[in-house]
């Protein structure tokens, strides 16, 4: 689902936690923007406070205790750059900016001044999640999201703990093969192009002449033996999850 401000009826599919255990603060005025993440990021287990302006967001950024800071880049008042930098000298939330798409000035501007991560509009849910994931990993702060345990075809995914197991046995992978699977199980049945997961796991921006995904999907592969063939590659699209409804745990 592409969160815009067309989006603001849909609905995930999945059911809502009873206490979000992690605290976002959204600056940005978009208001029909804002609207749509509050509706949808507590059905992921976060609870969102949303601004509008400069200098009310650095006012909350610094005196809110929030677990992370979505930051658009133009605000009214005060804006975002100056914003960051002025958050970046009494505070170390992780923040994350929101750009403009293929504005790579901004991008640029904002890691240097102290972003932990940008995410270009319009941006899906899948992604942004796994930003916010990513983000909360680096800055120490993963032990805040909800572990799950994903089955699907004879593997289980603990989002904990990021073990694999296929049937009793344990499945040792790397950090961007357990992205990969887990985006994949997460999307059953469903093809995932190419460029979502270079964009999504790999988190840059695709290119034909990148073999790097095709190198780790063929380790994964490997590393999952008689269960290999639950990813199909779909020749010129992408990678498909296969459900296998005769597996067993």
């Amino acid at each position: 689902m592409e969160l815009n401000s067309s989006t603001a009826t849909t609905q995930p599919h999945t059911a809502p936690l009873d206490e979000p255990s992690i605290s976002v603060l959204l600056i940005d005025d978009d208001e029909s923007l804002c609207g749509v993440m509050g509706q949808v990021l507590p059905y992921y287990g976060m609870r969102l406070s949303a601004v509008h302006n400069g200098y009310q967001g650095l006012r909350q950024a610094l005196e809110g205790g929030y677990d992370l800071v979505l930051l658009d880049v133009r605000l009214p008042g005060l804006d975002g750059f100056e914003l960051l930098r002025q958050v970046r000298r009494r505070s170390h939330v992780p923040i994350i900016m929101l750009t403009a798409r293929g504005d790579e000035t901004d991008r640029v501007t904002g890691l240097d001044a102290g972003a932990d991560d940008y995410l270009a509009k319009p941006f899906g849910i899948e992604e942004l999640l796994a930003r916010i994931r990513a983000v909360l990993r680096r800055t120490g702060r993963a032990q805040m999201t909800r572990p799950e345990r994903l089955e699907a075809s004879g593997l289980q995914l603990d989002t904990g703990t990021r073990d694999v197991q296929a049937g009793h046995e344990r499945v040792p992978v790397t950090s961007t093969e357990y992205e990969i699977l887990e985006y994949l199980v997460r999307h059953a049945g469903r093809i995932v192009p190419r460029e979502e997961l270079m964009a999504v796991v790999c988190q840059r921006e695709p290119s034909s002449l990148d073999r790097s995904l095709d190198v780790h999907i063929s380790r994964l592969r490997r590393k999952l033996a008689d269960r290999a063939s639950l990813i199909r590659t779909v020749r010129g699209v992408g990678y498909l999850f296969c459900v296998d409804i005769n597996a067993t745990a």
